[in-house]
């Protein structure tokens, strides 16, 4: 089973860069990089409702479960 993060693509859909999104939710960039690759073990609801709101988006447009073949 696997988690895909699609932060990415809604960030390209938003013409945001990593920078502006990091200031926005007050996080690092370095942390934000981790979080878009999908190398983190969880995120907080707090970072994700501000992520949401920053984007205009839902949890479920960043985030998608894929079962293993």
């Amino acid at each position: 089973m696997a988690i895909i993060v699609n932060l990415d693509v809604m960030m390209a859909r938003r013409k945001m860069r990593s920078k502006e999104l990091a200031e926005a939710i007050d996080i690092t960039e370095a942390n934000l990089s981790l979080l878009k690759s999908g190398k983190v073990k969880g995120v907080r609801f707090s970072t994700l409702e501000r992520i949401c709101a920053v984007l205009e988006c839902q949890p479920g447009e960043l985030l998608e479960f894929r079962p293993d073949a």
